[in-house]
């Protein structure tokens, strides 16, 4: 176990929910609690006031990004990830199996780790379980993943099951690998939605003197009904264990929701400043859609509830034009209300499990986002 590395929880009277307390050298989280996605040692568009700004308390890193650009000894030259990107709170880093999953064109899996080409010129790279964990005590995270095999949960149960006990050996792997002892390492629970698989995954990276679990493998092609079963599945096969709980991948409001009561903590995602770039606000009315001509002539906020920089200054009509215009400014106010809406709704829903009102904000946010024809 990382020596300054604590976690601390409490129970709700909403399902499995928990309000809880990350402690990290870096600074403590409060959750359940949502990390915007710095893939490239930046959070796209947004300076470290701007995550501030938002109330932004941990960003995620990525490994396979940064080695490969500017490299993790590069960084570590500059003084580790924190000091390189400017950003003083604390960071979690995947270990790169998602970003080999994305290129399995490009991949061969074997045994003792992963060959792939780079997406950036061909080169050949090799990813082995030591070596993720190599590249992110370089970086200097506050929270490193251990490397694992991700695969489409849709593949039949041998595939699937054949990934994840390849993921337990390699689990192992890292335990023996990791060698800093301020950096927290958590382990991830595959199988797929394959319920028996789970079981035995959760039992088997439970076991493991890892600092969190992490449930990988969901939000990649499988539907809203089998990733629900499934957080069920590993909840219940979890039981009373007290570490904490990080859902890999998944970030819409309604997500966020369904998975805290599930007894989730940590949650990462790309889509918050992903669809802020095509236009597609999150507000508290639901999807607003800024490249509609109906939002052209608006003068309203974009959302009446938000103090972010884009709600406090500007018009929808404001940003309509500037995506119209193809003005980087676009992205940047969309992407910084994207992230407040969604570090407000974590607020919201911490202080809903506190006072006994979550069933009401789930079914409010749930009913503004119940379907893509929600966009306005």
């Amino acid at each position: 176990m990382a020596e300054t590395f604590a976690f601390s929880s409490r129970e709700t009277t909403s399902g499995l929910a928990r309000l809880g307390t990350l402690t990290t050298p870096h600074g403590s989280i409060d959750t359940p609690q949502f990390m915007p996605v710095g893939t490239q040692a930046t959070v796209k568009s947004l300076t470290p006031g701007d995550l501030h700004a938002a109330g932004v308390q941990i960003i995620l890193a990525n490994t396979y990004h940064l080695s490969l650009r500017p490299g993790h000894e590069r960084i570590a030259r500059l003084g580790g990830l924190h000091r390189f990107m400017g950003w003083d709170g604390p960071i979690l880093t995947d270990s790169g199996g998602f970003q080999v999953f994305s290129l399995a064109h490009l991949a061969r899996v074997d045994d003792d780790g992963i060959t792939f080409a780079s997406h950036l010129d061909g080169t050949p790279q090799r990813l082995t379980p030591e070596r993720a964990i190599e590249i992110q005590e370089a970086l200097g995270s506050d929270i490193a993943m251990a490397f694992d095999q991700l695969v489409d949960a849709t593949l039949p149960p041998a595939e699937v099951g054949a990934a994840m006990e390849r993921t337990h050996r390699w689990a192992e792997r890292c335990l023996a690998a990791h060698a800093r002892p301020e950096q927290a390492l958590f382990g991830i629970v595959q199988g797929g939605v394959d319920a028996d698989l789970r079981r035995r995954s959760v039992a088997a990276v439970a076991d493991l003197p890892f600092d969190g679990i992490a449930i990988g493998g969901l939000s990649v092609g499988e539907s809203k009904s089998e990733m629900a079963a499934t957080l069920g599945v590993v909840a219940e096969a979890l039981g009373a264990d007290r570490r904490p709980r990080y859902l890999m991948g998944v970030g819409t409001p309604p997500d966020l929701l369904a998975a805290v009561t599930q007894g989730i903590d940590l949650f990462d995602c790309v889509l918050p400043t992903r669809v802020a770039r095509n236009g597609q606000l999150w507000t508290s009315l639901g999807r607003l859609n800024l490249r509609n001509a109906r939002f052209l002539d608006d003068p309203t906020p974009p959302d009446p509830e938000c103090s972010c920089e884009a709600c406090l200054n500007h018009s929808r009509a404001y940003l309509a034009h500037l995506f119209r215009a193809e003005e980087l400014l676009a992205y940047r106010l969309a992407s910084v209300h994207n992230v407040t809406y969604t570090l407000r709704l974590m607020r919201q829903i911490r202080e809903a499990l506190a006072d006994g009102s979550f069933a009401s904000l789930r079914d409010a946010v749930t009913a503004h986002y119940r379907s893509p024809e929600a966009v306005r």
